[in-house]
């Protein structure tokens, strides 16, 4: 089979692999669509510390096209469409018994991440991928490969907004208006959420009220955090969801944050310098700083629930797809701070 190999910092080759063979519990599964996600962006930059060669590519989608024997045929068959739960959690430790996979202490030092004598990596971007049957999830075939590979990410955002408990009429503010940030504001809306976003490029403030945004604001243009305050009665934000990675901003979430309320750290720190924090404000006013990262299996199939019935419409999410012989091309295109979701198709 093919697969876009990373084999150093902007080194990508299309090279010819073994096809998997699959085990009796697994499926064989062609990739069709496999979008780039901004950690695919900094392995191919070198800002990883993860290790060369690598086949990446966590956000894909396909099809069945081999069935293990002890797979059951009412769940699986040949010509599905399917998307896998990629956290490759060990199952056993504590994080992954009370339900929080996404935290499983052993997904760092896996094969994903670290295999010094092979390839690592999700393998998103090969021809095919042998998936064990309790990792897969179905699709139904009406629904295009493209919108079925923003599965994980839109579960990234299922699991945040999920963690934030959005009362009906709270205030949100989703900083960043890029494919994460945009995502937060259609589930908030969901959620029953009035919807501020915080977002210096016009044309993404424009997707943004097209999307169900209630209100938009530039904010390098005067202070940010008193038109926050303004546009709350004085309050701030119920919840604030920081989708950029700047450690400037995530000082400045917390300022747009309401007493009692809540701030989200969505996005992984580049460079992960330290925030200066007020801890006194924590404590006198009852606020609120976490994280989110990478879904959980159920917050994975509540993203295919959502995709598969329409609820939520990606379309406007995807810029451009790129064939994968044109995997170079695709990267470079990616790394432009302007665009959206870029995605990588295998015949």
């Amino acid at each position: 089979m093919k697969a876009i190999v990373e084999t150093g910092v902007k080194q990508l080759e299309i090279q010819e692999l073994p096809t998997p063979v699959i085990k009796k519990d697994e499926v064989l599964m062609k990739i069709r669509a496999n979008g780039l996600c901004t950690n695919d962006i900094r392995d191919y930059l070198g800002d990883t510390v993860y290790s060369f060669p690598r086949v990446g590519g966590h956000e894909f989608s396909g099809e069945v096209v081999e069935i293990g024997s002890e797979v059951d045929p009412a769940h699986f068959q040949v010509g599905d469409h399917v998307v896998k739960y990629i956290i490759p959690s060990c199952g056993e430790c504590h994080y992954c018994k009370i339900g929080r996979e996404n935290l499983c202490v052993e997904v760092a030092s896996s094969p994903t991440f670290q295999k010094p004598d092979g390839i690592s990596g999700f393998f998103g971007m090969a021809q095919y991928i042998a998936v064990k049957s309790r990792d897969l999830y179905k699709y139904p075939k009406e629904v295009p490969f493209t919108h079925s590979a923003f599965t994980e990410p839109l579960a990234c955002v299922v699991n945040s907004v999920e963690r934030a408990k959005i009362l009906f009429g709270q205030d949100i503010v989703v900083i960043g208006g890029g494919v994460m940030g945009l995502m937060h504001v259609m589930l908030a809306k969901l959620q029953g959420a009035r919807v501020i976003v915080s977002e210096p490029n016009a044309e993404r403030r424009t997707l943004a009220e097209k999307l169900g945004a209630d209100v938009t604001f530039d904010p390098t243009q005067g202070d940010a955090v008193a038109f926050v305050k303004q546009q709350t009665e004085g309050r701030g934000a119920d919840v604030v969801f920081n989708t950029t990675a700047l450690p400037i901003i995530a000082q400045q979430a917390m300022d747009f944050t309401a007493t009692g309320g809540q701030t989200f750290m969505f996005s992984s720190l580049h460079p992960n310098d330290p925030v200066p924090t007020n801890m006194g404000a924590l404590h006198s006013y009852e606020k609120v700083i976490t994280g989110t990262v990478s879904p959980t299996i159920r917050t994975f199939y509540r993203s295919v629930q959502l995709i598969a019935k329409g609820l939520v419409d990606i379309t406007p999410l995807l810029d451009k797809t790129f064939e994968y012989t044109d995997a170079v091309d695709a990267f470079e295109y990616a790394l432009k701070p302007e665009t959206l979701k870029t995605i990588i198709t295998f015949d």
